[in-house]
């Protein structure tokens, strides 16, 4: 002991020590390793990818496919809006040649805006966020 040191001083200073953030039971198992291993559980992720991008495919294609079938309902129903003429073009050309463009777009950003979630969750999923 130097100049009046104490043991206590000299001692290095005591650490606390707590958990290491494992929990306990089992590590963790990712699902990329389980689509990597091509098991039963990546095998269900993958098709539920499947079967959501079908589901969408089908609403979005069964939805344009409604409105563009009712133009005809219409026309058959009120066939005063057939009779009609818009600067020498009949309306139904118009409503069909000029109102079918913006469905079209429409749908196609629906269905890719959508398609892009779907996969961001499966993403997601995949990488354990």
């Amino acid at each position: 002991m130097k100049n009046g040191e104490t043991p206590a001083a000299r001692a290095p200073r005591r650490v606390r020590v707590t958990a290491t953030g494992i929990s306990g039971g089992a590590a963790p198992f990712p699902v990329s390793r389980e689509l990597d291993e091509q098991s039963e559980v990546g095998e269900l992720v993958i098709g539920s990818l499947i079967r959501s991008q079908l589901r969408l495919a089908l609403v979005v294609g069964g939805g344009f496919l409604l409105i563009l079938l009712s133009v005809p309902v219409l026309l058959a129903f009120l066939p005063v809006i057939a009779d009609l003429s818009i600067f020498g073009v009949p309306a139904p050309w118009i409503l069909l040649g000029v109102g079918v463009y913006p469905l079209v777009i429409g749908c196609g950003m629906l269905y890719v805006l959508s398609a892009q979630r779907n996969e961001n969750r499966y993403r997601d999923l995949v990488d354990g966020r």
